[in-house]
């Protein structure tokens, strides 16, 4: 779960993580009220979207394209009344950023901060390392770009640290990554500081990855979270309800939602063959050969292997809800999941949303000749296959023929 940078700033200021004094705005009228609240004489006007890039993004215009000369989505200004007018341009707007696609987000808030005196712009996060299944540092001299860039262009200017985590975040952890972004002096308790509450954060909130980005060292020598990113682990927030809380419905896709409340695991992907298939193994390998055959996935959706009818149903029509779908491939192997209930699943979702598109239907394991028998007697168009290849051959014929 991936929340706003005001909240995560928020977050980590209850760990001693220094941020800049800033507030959220809904309106104008609030932003001009947290400027006058914060001082001057510099303003920051920042774009709440659960996307990077934000500053080198643009806004759409009423005719829906890109305003490609306009200002980004985060904007320094220099009076109250420039922050209420910046707010004015921005909220409600649609912002178009490298992260975001075409669609680009639409900016629902604003996180109105005070200026800061930068001297040097630096490049922290913390992720999870499933190769060393420990906490590791990401350090970087080359703040405010993209890592990836850094990674590609310069990558013996990036620093990985691996957490031991008998030891956590210690003070010689926390000097060397201190001194792999060449801080002197105070710099470095300032950074130790920095560190340690970063990581205790990190640990105790169950996150994924906090992204820091840019780090900067202020003209005083103070270390400061100028931006910051955090996304959790989703099977952690039950033990975190005050971070479920944070979650921003509107920053997450629509069908990824209705899957969540079904208990379905889908994403949605670009291609125009719809998947349903219990196991994620299985609905890798039924994406991998659709492809091998010269078709394209328009998701992955693993149904579980306990679901039921009702589940079945559900995640049948949320393929549907796809308009970019000219073809469904159900393939399942019943251990846990019995066939028959797929069957029943199918045939009624079928029937409820009037099926429109070829769907071809691999079934075996468990009570496999009762479902077969289901779908063949349901008088809907429905192939069956006799196996993986077989599925993945007949649903890209078929849709390539419907074109």
């Amino acid at each position: 779960m991936n929340i706003h940078e005001y909240q995560a700033k928020g977050l980590l200021k209850e760990y001693g993580v220094p941020v800049p004094r800033g507030s959220v705005a809904y309106t104008p009228k609030e932003a001009e009220d947290i400027a006058k609240e914060l001082g001057g004489p510099v303003w920051v006007v920042k774009s709440q979207i659960h996307a990077g890039g934000r500053g080198a993004g643009r806004f759409k215009q009423a005719d829906g394209t890109v305003d490609t000369q306009g200002k980004g989505g985060v904007r320094v200004v220099k009076s109250v009344d420039a922050v209420k007018e910046n707010a004015a341009a921005m909220l409600d707007k649609v912002l178009v950023t490298k992260q975001t696609g075409p669609d680009g987000k639409q900016v629902g808030r604003l996180y109105i901060e005070e200026g800061c005196d930068i001297a040097r712009e630096l490049y922290l996060s913390m992720l999870v390392d499933r190769a060393s299944g420990r906490v590791t540092v990401v350090a970087s001299t080359e703040g405010g770009m993209e890592i990836e860039e850094v990674a590609e262009t310069t990558p013996e200017r990036i620093t990985t640290i691996a957490i031991d985590p008998a030891v956590g975040m210690s003070g010689f952890y926390a000097r060397r990554v201190a001194f792999a972004l060449k801080l002197e002096g105070k710099q470095v308790g300032a950074a130790v500081k920095f560190l340690t509450g970063l990581y205790k954060a990190f640990t105790e909130l169950d996150a994924a990855l906090i992204e820091i980005n840019p780090l900067v060292v202020t003209g005083a020598g103070a270390v400061i979270a100028l931006d910051a990113k955090m996304a959790f682990d989703d099977n952690a927030l039950f033990r975190h309800r005050a971070i479920e809380e944070l979650r921003d419905e509107t920053e997450e896709d629509a069908s990824e939602l209705e899957a969540a409340k079904h208990e379905l695991n889908y994403v949605k992907l670009d291609g125009n063959i719809g998947c349903m298939v219990n196991g994620a193994g299985l609905a890798m390998a039924t994406m991998d050969i659709i492809k091998l055959y010269g078709g394209q996935p328009a998701n992955f959706l693993d149904v579980g292997g306990g679901a039921t009818k009702e589940r079945v149903t559900a995640a049948f029509k949320l393929i549907l809800s796809d308009p970019n779908v000219e073809g469904i491939l159900v393939n399942i192997f019943g251990g846990i999941m019995r066939c028959d209930v797929i069957a029943e699943g199918v045939v009624a979702a079928a029937r409820e949303v009037s099926l429109h598109v070829p769907l071809v239907v691999r079934l075996e394991g468990t009570n496999v000749d009762l479902g077969k028998k289901i779908l063949a007697e349901s008088g809907l168009p429905i192939t069956s296959a006799d196996n993986l290849a077989d599925a993945a051959e007949k649903i890209v014929k078929a849709v390539k023929e419907a074109a």
